[in-house]
């Protein structure tokens, strides 16, 4: 979309916004430290989101062979690195050996947290990549939440909103059971609905995080009448992010952090966004 008719959809939108949603907050976090900007999931791809001004950030986890947690999306390593096979089949010290295709060394768990360590008015969403279900069987998925917590819990500044997510419920079960503080969010590659709504009603997670496509106002505000926060994704571009202040929700993603918060400060500044 060009630029005239972005500008013209941000027009559109703060005529037919209705003054209770211009002045609901947004937050907007970084999604893997801003993908399409910058080299996924790295310590750069972060502090480039963090010196953009941004405080929120989403980022996975996933857990080697000895018990080391990794930050990286996928458990196959030939994407996002120069190595090959699945890191839950990797030992910490292969891990650390890699390098990004971009360079980068991969990050794990204690070095994102050393680097979030001080910083103020954090929110950040832990994702637990705890699939397929095979890479962790019931003994492996337990040590995996508890050493997660553990390190998380440790490190969470006073100020900051720490949560754990997922699109297994499995692990967040797990964090219920036996963690009981730990804030959770439910992931689901389904619009917001009654279904999604029901579902977490029914399964106690207040955080609910879904797909724009097919979700609209009346499903989000029947959400929020439920005593649900509801988050969405995919955030590729503004049109997305605008898409999703339209709808209402009250977090949203975005793969492109600073193309997203540069464009809204010239074009839309009546959306309250926090970042």
């Amino acid at each position: 979309m060009n630029k005239i008719r972005m500008i013209a959809l941000a027009a559109c939108m703060a005529a037919t916004l209705d003054a209770a949603a211009q002045e609901q907050e947004i937050r907007l976090f970084s999604h893997r430290g801003g993908r399409m900007e910058h080299d996924e999931n790295t310590l750069s791809a972060f502090q480039a989101s963090y010196d953009a001004g941004y405080r929120g950030f989403e980022t996975d986890i996933r857990m080697t062979r000895d018990g080391a947690l990794v930050i990286t999306h996928d458990s196959s390593l030939e994407r996002t690195t120069d190595g090959t096979g699945t890191v839950e089949e990797k030992t910490e010290a292969e891990i650390r050996r890699l390098r990004t295709k971009q360079g980068n060394k991969v990050l794990f768990l204690d070095e994102l947290l050393e680097f979030l360590e001080g910083k103020e008015g954090l929110y950040v969403e832990f994702e637990m990549k705890t699939h397929p279900a095979a890479l962790y069987p019931e003994e492996r998925l337990a040590r995996y939440c508890d050493e997660l917590y553990r390190m998380v819990k440790t490190a969470e500044p006073a100020d900051a909103q720490f949560v754990f997510t997922s699109s297994d419920y499995r692990a967040l079960r797990y964090m219920q059971m036996n963690h009981p503080d730990a804030e959770l969010m439910l992931i689901t590659g389904k619009p917001c609905c009654d279904e999604t709504i029901d579902f977490s009603k029914a399964v106690g997670i207040k955080r609910l995080s879904c797909t724009m496509d097919g979700t609209s106002r009346k499903a989000v505000k029947r959400a929020h009448k439920e005593g649900l926060t509801v988050i969405l994704w995919p955030g590729q571009s503004v049109e997305d992010f605008m898409l999703g202040a339209y709808l209402g929700c009250d977090l949203m993603c975005t793969d492109v952090p600073i193309r997203v918060k540069n464009w809204l400060a010239e074009n839309a500044p009546y959306i309250k966004v926090k970042y």
